[in-house]
């Protein structure tokens, strides 16, 4: 959704990380070679709004029990689409004091998602086992300021292992750059990853993407995953930008992803 104020590389350090240049970018090629998309069976639909608030996902809702979305802000065009096709959608945000959407299917509540249950914070453990018990598949949607790591590696393997899709705003990835920060970053995608298909990668225009010897990072960008035994076929994504893909501000430059994530012999949209 709104990505409020721009974070950039202090998202991590506003949660206890301090930012120092890495000394070689071997370990960072590595880990940006681990996170590439790629294509399936499923073709991929754009829900939300254009420009900021719109996200592609696989066309394989039918049968998702929930839709999880911390961090809404003023724009809930995303999940007022996905209650359109009758799934309950549950928002989280302490920033805001009601849904920015009325649907019978939405239900708001105003908190934080983190690590932990304390004061204004739950966690998504809790949130989920509150109001989705069960084994049913579920949708998350994830834009918190850069708490999605933290609230990621608290989350139970059991419970990441329901949600089908997740579509999570990442901030503060130039922190790849950092001794300090890589690893966060990396424990966060090495337990999703084994569990899950990166479906899409869309940068975020919102700030521009920074530079450090041989690599470009944009610091935000949009990652959707499907679970992999939801596809049958797989093959590396061949064609960027997607074509429903939206500059989420249209006055700034276009962010384009990165070739270390595109790989050799792909060609540019």
């Amino acid at each position: 959704m709104g990505l409020g104020k721009a974070i950039g590389r202090t998202t991590l350090a506003r949660i206890g990380y301090f930012f120092e240049r890495a000394e070689k970018t071997g370990p960072v090629t590595q880990f940006l070679e681990t996170i590439r998309p790629v294509e399936t069976e499923h073709a991929l639909l754009r829900y939300g709004s254009e420009f900021d608030g719109g996200y592609l996902v696989p066309d394989d809702l039918a049968g998702i029990a929930a839709c999880f979305s911390p961090g809404v802000q003023d724009n809930a065009s995303f999940e007022l689409q996905v209650a359109e096709r009758g799934i309950p959608c549950f928002l989280a945000d302490y920033s805001v004091d009601t849904s920015p959407a009325d649907h019978p299917l939405i239900d708001f509540q105003r908190s934080f998602i983190g690590a932990s249950r304390t004061g204004i914070y739950t966690t998504l453990n809790d949130w989920v086992a509150e109001k989705a018990p069960g084994d049913g598949d579920l949708l998350l949607q994830m834009d918190i300021e850069g708490a999605e790591y933290e609230a990621l590696l608290a989350t139970d393997p059991e419970l990441l292992a329901r949600f089908r899709i997740m579509v999570v705003e990442f901030h503060g990835l130039d922190g790849v750059f950092s001794k300090r920060v890589l690893p966060i970053i990396e424990a966060t995608f090495r337990k999703i990853l084994p569990h899950f298909h990166i479906v899409h990668i869309h940068p975020n225009n919102c700030l521009p993407e920074v530079r450090y010897r041989d690599h470009a990072i944009p610091p935000v960008m949009e990652f959707t995953f499907l679970r992999k035994d939801r596809a049958q076929e797989v093959t590396p994504t061949a064609t960027f930008p997607h074509p429903l893909d939206q500059p989420n501000r249209p006055g700034n430059p276009d962010v384009t992803l990165p070739d270390v994530w595109q790989g050799r012999g792909r060609t540019a949209g």
